[in-house]
């Protein structure tokens, strides 16, 4: 009965050859006080066998919480004596590593709980540990870079870290992996972590997916010649949706304030597309753009442009989308001019996106990730750590 309770025991804390003494609780913690099953141990010295005991240690080892509760484990360690070369040492187990105070399950715990966005303190506190302790177990892990994919997607985030605003993420959009983290966005950093890979795996990127920054594309041109560049689809449709939104704003200051709060709140009304909306409010728009010629133009061109994204093709797109450019010049609305300069100058990898289907999509939602993770934490000093932990969330 005895070695039924052993074994109900040993399976129940995850330790092997543990005997259980006595087991103590109260409303914040449960405390075991244990210890191994006595046998003969092998000298790290010499290598002779000895089941002779020199004296008893006790350790209290911190384990994984149980119950809501913090565990304590209270271990009578012996300590053996060689009978060859008098060496003293402790007798051997396989949860707790040399010279540490918590078990190595409680060690993989924290490392695993560090997978989610939460702050290293908030870990702290879930196992009775100071923060402090938490990161130093963190900074074991590391992480190399992976190597280039064939579709490359890269974007900035806001991260505030080491001393830089923006930092830089590399990922792969198709198999939805995150490559790397890097430190800096400016081109000449760019140019300089790329030069670090071979030719070779650079020529076998097929796809360059950023979004409208220079670098970005000067980087793709002069490192990835053979790569298709690709604009994603998101932040060229938002360049008209901006100018649209800037005429809206311009023209409702000319109302009174009745009207002007009204135009406001049915931004989003107006930006929709027309066939997508209701009677109701299609009849609610006709109201507000015959209110105003410069807004309903706008709102032509808004419309006439949501009209290319449904071309099934690279070619059709082009023909469609210089007609646009044209109208849009002969607007007279400056902010439209500017916005069809601004797609002149990125037309090849805009249209580029309509030939293939890749977006930056999954590299924004990983950005939406690391902005909580970032919160959670109030910021990072350390970049390294930063990158790491980063990593560590998209393993």
């Amino acid at each position: 009965e005895n070695m039924l309770y052993n074994n109900i025991t040993e399976k129940i804390l995850g330790m092997q050859d543990i005997e259980v003494k006595k087991v103590e609780e109260n409303e914040k913690t449960i405390e075991i006080h244990a210890q191994l099953r006595r046998k003969e141990q092998k000298c790290p010295s010499c290598g002779c066998r000895t089941n002779v005991i020199h004296d008893y240690r006790k350790q209290t080892i911190k384990d994984i919480p149980s119950f809501g509760k913090n565990v304590l484990l209270h271990l009578n360690k012996r300590r053996y004596r060689c009978v060859k070369c008098q060496k003293r040492f402790y007798e051997a187990n396989t949860f707790l590593a040399k010279y540490k105070r918590t078990t190595k399950r409680l060690v993989a715990y924290i490392i695993n709980s560090l997978r989610k966005t939460c702050s290293f303190k908030s870990v702290a506190e879930e196992v009775n540990l100071s923060s402090t302790t938490v990161i130093r177990y963190f900074d074991t892990v590391s992480y190399s870079c992976r190597n280039l994919p064939d579709t490359l997607s890269i974007d900035e985030f806001k991260g505030n870290t080491g001393n830089e605003k923006y930092q830089c993420i590399l990922t792969d959009p198709v198999n939805k992996t995150v490559i790397d983290i890097l430190p800096k966005r400016h081109e000449y950093y760019l140019s300089h972590y790329f030069n670090k890979f071979s030719k070779d795996e650079r020529n076998n990127v097929k796809y360059f997916v950023s979004d409208m920054w220079k670098p970005f594309a000067n980087t793709a041109s002069v490192w990835f010649k053979n790569a298709t560049q690709i604009v994603d689809k998101y932040h060229w449709i938002r360049q008209v949706v901006w100018a649209f939104e800037n005429v809206r704003k311009q023209e409702q200051l000319k109302f009174s304030k009745s009207h002007r709060i009204y135009f406001k709140h049915s931004r989003k009304l107006l930006i929709k597309h027309f066939s997508k909306l209701t009677d109701e409010q299609k009849q609610q728009v006709n109201i507000m753009l015959y209110a105003s010629p410069t807004l309903s133009s706008a709102y032509s061109l808004k419309e006439d442009f949501f009209n290319i994204l449904n071309s099934p093709d690279r070619s059709s797109a082009q023909s469609a989308m210089a007609d646009w450019i044209n109208y849009a010049y002969s607007s007279d609305i400056p902010q439209f001019q500017k916005c069809a300069s601004t797609l002149v100058n990125w037309s090849n990898g805009i249209l580029n996106s309509f030939s293939v289907t890749i977006t930056n999509g999954f590299t924004e939602g990983c950005n939406n990730k690391i902005k909580v993770l970032k919160r959670n934490a109030f910021g990072f000093r350390n970049f390294n750590r930063f990158r790491n932990r980063i990593l560590h969330i998209f393993a």
